[in-house]
């Protein structure tokens, strides 16, 4: 009676959990199979922010770039405005020093002229008609300074009164067109320097428009990864907790029992029957999944997938107990998540011998068999040899 009471609560409990409809299996792989569509919906989306980012960051060299080249040209633009108020300050001594001699020389020339003139009317007074006739018919001073008739008639000191006034009119003269084109030189520095100035407060602006566009093209690149890296953790989380779930789910209902031998259509037997809760080349994170999860109960014997020796047996990083056997001269496979070992590093083994038993060791969130197909070492899907 208490024997088929506890086959009818396991049929129950088999049926509640398996059946496709009422029970919680398939509902649970159906979740499953929806969170890795998820994921790799957003496996996509990685791909298409990726390329969006190196697009960011492509115009980010591109704006670091003008922003370099536009530094040193302001740099430069200063070295030039540097120059200008230099030359002004130079231009501007010499304009100085250039009114200064200009009004010493008209001085001197107003001096030169009265005493030009005071000879001119001692001329006149010494009654020499020729003279007066001569001063009468010119057009003006310099016409009078000019004419031969009068300077022949003129003593060497007259004339040489004369000579003094005529060279420092020329002087004064010069002066007055040399203060002209300091006088321009001045204007033409200033509006350079003006224009120097207008031209960097331009740089200045173009700069600082490149630097807020490098930084909002920064903000959003980061807010882009931080949604994509927030998105694709909560949905690993979720796929690992359903898989979580449904080792436990296939756990309660498997045997710890190593079963019959399970033959497929390759030359490998399976190590232990249950489901694959995890399929090879999953995207997991921080690495790619290298071989097949079996969900069975903690303490199931694990067997020798193929005849083979014993190369590696201990603990390995995230695989926890961990035995490698050599079956040809590039085949092997591997067990990772073992409780305890039931072989040794070196011992030969048959198809079908018991290696070690199931459990939760190193890096899983469940008890379950972690096996692996290694060619030449290299990580291989083994269900093209089961």
């Amino acid at each position: 009676m208490k024997k088929s009471f506890w086959v009818s609560i396991t049929l129950a409990l088999a049926a509640y959990f398996l059946l496709p409809m009422p029970g919680l299996s398939a509902p649970l792989s159906q979740r499953i199979q929806q969170k890795r569509a998820q994921l790799d919906h957003v496996r996509q989306r990685e791909g298409v922010l990726t390329t969006t980012i190196s697009g960011f960051n492509t115009r980010i060299r591109g704006l670091q770039g003008q922003i370099n080249g536009t530094r040193q040209r302001l740099a430069r633009v200063q070295n030039d405005l540097d120059a200008k108020r230099n030359e002004l300050l130079e231009v501007r001594d010499k304009l100085e020093v250039a009114r200064d001699r200009l009004e010493e020389l008209r001085r001197e020339l107003g001096v030169a002229r009265v005493v030009l003139a005071k000879r001119l009317v001692e001329i006149y007074k010494s009654d020499q008609p020729d003279a007066v006739t001569v001063v009468l018919e010119s057009d003006g001073f310099a016409d009078l300074l000019e004419r031969a008739e009068f300077l022949r008639r003129i003593s060497d000191q007259d004339r040489e009164i004369t000579d003094r006034v005529r060279h420092l009119r020329d002087r004064a003269h010069k002066q007055a067109n040399e203060l002209a084109s300091l006088e321009d030189q001045v204007q033409l520095a200033a509006e350079q320097i003006l224009n120097q100035r207008d031209e960097i407060a331009s740089v200045k602006y173009r700069l600082e428009s490149s630097q807020g566009e490098l930084r909002s093209v920064r903000n959003d690149r980061a807010a882009e990864l931080q949604k994509v890296k927030t998105l694709h953790t909560d949905l690993e989380g979720d796929l690992a907790s359903l898989e979580r779930e449904q080792a436990r789910v296939a756990s309660a209902l498997q045997s710890p029992a190593a079963g019959p031998i399970r033959h497929g259509s390759g030359q490998l037997i399976w190590p232990v029957n249950g489901p694959i809760t995890g399929a090879f080349g999953e995207q997991r994170p921080g690495h790619i999944h290298a071989g097949i999860d079996i969900a069975v109960p903690s303490g199931t014997p694990i067997r020798a997938a193929d005849a083979g020796t014993v190369r590696l047996m201990g603990w390995v990083g995230g695989y926890g107990n961990y035995t490698c056997i050599q079956h040809t001269s590039s085949l092997s496979t591997c067990y990772a998540h073992q409780s305890r070992f039931a072989t040794s590093n070196g011992a030969s083994v048959s198809q079908g011998q018991v290696i070690g038993y199931t459990g939760c060791t190193g890096n899983c969130f469940g008890d379950h068999l972690h096996f692996e197909t290694r060619v030449n070492g290299v990580p291989v899907n083994p269900l093209g040899y089961l």
